[in-house]
């Protein structure tokens, strides 16, 4: 049941994101490298200069501050500010579509760790185990708890079993080749089949039928440019990310038209 609708929603979850778009920089930017997510705080990459509460506003104290340090005017990557404001619309969007709700908390939890796990494998090709199992961990709490405050085990239920087929092919796909498809990417496929089967096993199809059209798409393109060869490795979980996020906030009218053919 949501607590609130729509237009209020978005805000509300928007802000929200904005906020957990900056412990996301964090994530991205540390945990590969097996640092602290608590300690240090933040500080410019250049000068080591702590970074000032005022300084810490998501987006705004970087176009405040013109995207260079305050001590020693180093410039500070855009990425920053585009990772604050893509989480900030995913949870506004997820905020417009599902409300505040278990619905909606538990997308909107999904989303900020795909971009987290999208920009590291982006960046190392790699999928830290901590950050899956910790945003399934999330999710799958708050659909339990919707589950059984909404007496909705039947979603649950599909749920589960969306992560099950997918993990399970994407398992035997690592196990014959495992250079075709790391061990990372099969634990991703459990979240993203688990995140999505909640709003039904169409949703869950359809993110991992966009995510192999995304990656089939960029790397054709890649190979014809001369970026890459077909051995070149892919940031898979990217893709897996991206056509999960599209499924889920805006794959409704896929679902319900593929839903009418079969009935």
């Amino acid at each position: 049941m949501a607590l609130a609708p729509g237009a209020a929603a978005a805000v509300i979850l928007g802000v929200l994101g904005l906020v957990m778009g900056s412990f996301a920089n964090v994530l991205i930017y540390r945990v590969p490298e097996g640092r602290s997510i608590v300690r240090p705080a933040s500080g410019c990459p250049a000068c080591g200069a702590r970074v000032r509460s005022r300084d810490n506003i998501p987006v705004i104290s970087w176009l405040v501050l013109g995207g260079h340090c305050r001590d020693c005017h180093a410039p500070i990557s855009v990425r920053y500010p585009a990772v604050e404001a893509l989480v900030g619309a995913l949870f506004a969007g997820v905020g417009l579509r599902f409300g505040i709700s278990w619905t909606g908390v538990g997308e909107a939890a999904l989303a900020a760790g795909l971009v987290v796990l999208a920009f590291i494998d982006l960046d190392h090709l790699l999928l830290p185990r901590r950050i899956v199992y910790l945003t399934l961990t999330i999710v799958a709490a708050v659909f339990v708890a919707g589950a059984a405050t909404g007496t909705q085990w039947h979603r649950l239920l599909v749920a589960v079993m969306s992560a099950v087929v997918p993990w399970a092919l994407f398992f035997v796909i690592n196990f014959v080749s495992p250079r075709a498809m790391g061990f990372g990417d099969v634990r991703l496929a459990l979240l993203i089949g688990f995140g999505l089967g909640w709003l039904g096993a169409g949703y869950a199809f359809l993110g991992f039928l966009a995510a192999s059209v995304l990656g089939s798409v960029v790397g054709v393109t890649m190979i014809a440019l001369g970026k890459a060869g077909r051995r070149t490795p892919i940031p898979f979980g990217t893709f897996l990310a991206a056509g999960a996020l599209l499924a889920a906030l805006a794959g409704a009218p896929i679902v319900n038209w593929y839903s009418t053919l079969l009935h």
